[in-house]
């Protein structure tokens, strides 16, 4: 509804009294951003009211806003000032929105072939210009082929971009200071480590950066800035599912990690930037937020070639064609997050890039992986690649049905170590999936249960050398198989 009916169907409440806009200046900012890629943004604005019903536009605002999740509201005059009505657009400098105002209007057009037009702008519809040159000529200019536009005066204020549009009603005359809250997407951070392993492989060092990124169409001066971590329960609205190009920009801080709080929220943990942050729009800048040195760790390597396990929904009495397989040796690094390691802190979801030093003293990149939301006391394990050096294979050696009800299955599983020399353990999971009624009859070397569906060996398998593993399991299946 225009703004001038409004008034006057309001004016017999409020005197009739007449809608200005006011200009405002903008204070002091927060925001507290969520790893889920959405931001709740806090800003204190002083405005200069009128007293009555006024109009106030408030265009510095994130083009990614979610029009529903907007809060105004007086810090100076809290009971005297209220909102009847809000609204938000973007504003584009297309053709249509420029020539639209001017329906009945005089205006010049110039095509792409540098033709130009004046006349009576009679309508725009169907993407099309319909323009009266003279007494008896109409032409219709496709939108898509206007190149300029002379347009008569007085110019409009053109301001690309969203706009916040308030009805609100003020008591009194005068500056104050308001606070306008809202979410937005656009706004992201992630969590990246530099983690950097020693030659005995028996220890890391590890940095943690705060990666912010920022493409919801503004940027935010000096803010205060929050970071909360965890899967904190959104519904998605389109205005959340905004997403433009790439970083188009990279800076780093370099203050110190103790600038940064970290407390817990509800469920979730908080990361308080101490310093006030800046960011601009289409910006990504990286703040160091965690650090340790001498970290204890261990590499373990994994040989798992075990058919996967879904679940025992039904006997598998039958024999399965099974040849060689062969896989890979995966290395893998084990380190706490607990106090007793050496680290003693929280780890929010992110990337974890590894190095290890080379001869010459260069890090260089040995694998990298990501690690979920790890609290304090936490294992965290790294999939760093396949290992070169060890390989394996696995073989269904032996099936046989003992009775009806009875079967067996026996399998060889072949390590190799081409290490110079060092030696290697291996793990090696087993998943037995046939029936939840098992046992293993027979086997070359120990194992440990893991759970009701899979077993686990350890082989340490020396350098040059190659290690062979046996075992027979035997199933026993319901009557009714």
């Amino acid at each position: 509804m225009p703004l001038r009916l409004l008034s006057l169907l309001l004016a017999p409440l409020f005197g009739g009294l007449l809608m200005v806009s006011a200009q405002a200046s903008q204070n002091e900012i927060s925001l507290t951003v969520y790893s889920a890629g959405a931001a709740l943004i806090r800003e204190q604005r002083r405005l200069t009211l009128d007293e009555g019903v006024i109009s106030v536009t408030l265009r510095d605002i994130a083009a990614t806003v979610d029009p529903s999740s907007v809060t105004f509201k007086s810090l100076s005059d809290p009971a005297g000032t209220a909102v009847l009505e809000q609204s938000y657009r973007y504003n584009t400098l297309d053709a249509y929105a420029l020539l639209a105002p001017y329906v009945t209007k005089t205006v010049e057009i110039t095509v792409s072939d540098g033709e130009g037009f004046s006349g009576e702008l009679l309508s725009l519809r169907d993407d099309k210009a319909v323009l009266q040159t003279g007494p008896n000529e109409i032409i219709f200019i496709s939108l898509y082929d206007i190149r300029g536009l002379a347009l008569p005066a007085p110019a409009i204020d053109y301001n690309p971009g969203p706009e916040l549009r308030l009805l609100l009603r003020s008591e009194r005359a005068g500056e104050q200071d308001l606070e306008l809250g809202y979410l937005a997407g656009g706004i992201n951070w992630t969590a990246d480590y530099h983690v950097t392993l020693n030659a005995e492989e028996s220890a890391l060092d590890l940095k943690g950066m705060v990666t912010l990124s920022n493409h919801s169409g503004r940027g935010y001066e000096n803010a205060a800035l929050k970071l909360v971590a965890g899967g904190v329960s959104r519904i998605e609205t389109e205005a959340e599912e905004f997403a433009q190009e790439r970083t188009m920009a990279m800076s780093e801080a370099a203050d110190e990690i103790d600038s940064v709080a970290r407390r817990d929220l509800s469920e979730y943990k908080l990361y308080a930037i101490a310093r006030p942050v800046s960011i601009a729009d289409r910006e990504t800048k990286q703040i160091e937020f965690v650090s340790g040195a001498d970290i204890a760790a261990g590499i373990t390597y994994i040989f798992d070639s075990s058919p996967a396990f879904r679940g025992y929904y039904s006997p598998i009495d039958y024999i399965e064609g099974r040849g060689i397989t062969r896989a890979e040796v995966r290395t893998r690094l084990g380190f706490s997050t607990g106090g007793e390691s050496g680290l003693g802190a929280d780890l929010p979801a992110g990337r974890v890039r590894v190095y290890q030093a080379d001869d010459d003293g260069a890090n260089l990149l040995i694998g990298e992986d990501v690690v979920r939301h790890s609290a304090q006391g936490e294992d965290v394990t790294l999939d760093l690649g396949a290992a070169f050096d060890l390989t394996g294979e696995r073989v269904q050696t032996d099936f046989s049905a003992t009775s009806r009800r009875v079967a067996r299955e026996s399998f060889e599983i072949r390590l190799r170590n081409r290490k110079a020399d060092d030696s290697a353990t291996i793990i090696v999971p087993e998943r037995l999936y046939r029936w939840r009624d098992w046992r293993i009859i027979e086997s070359s070397a120990p194992f440990v249960k893991v759970d009701n569906a899979s077993i686990e060996f350890e082989i340490t398998v020396a350098p040059g050398a190659e290690e062979s593993l046996t075992y027979t399991v035997e199933y026993r299946f319901p009557e009714e198989a």
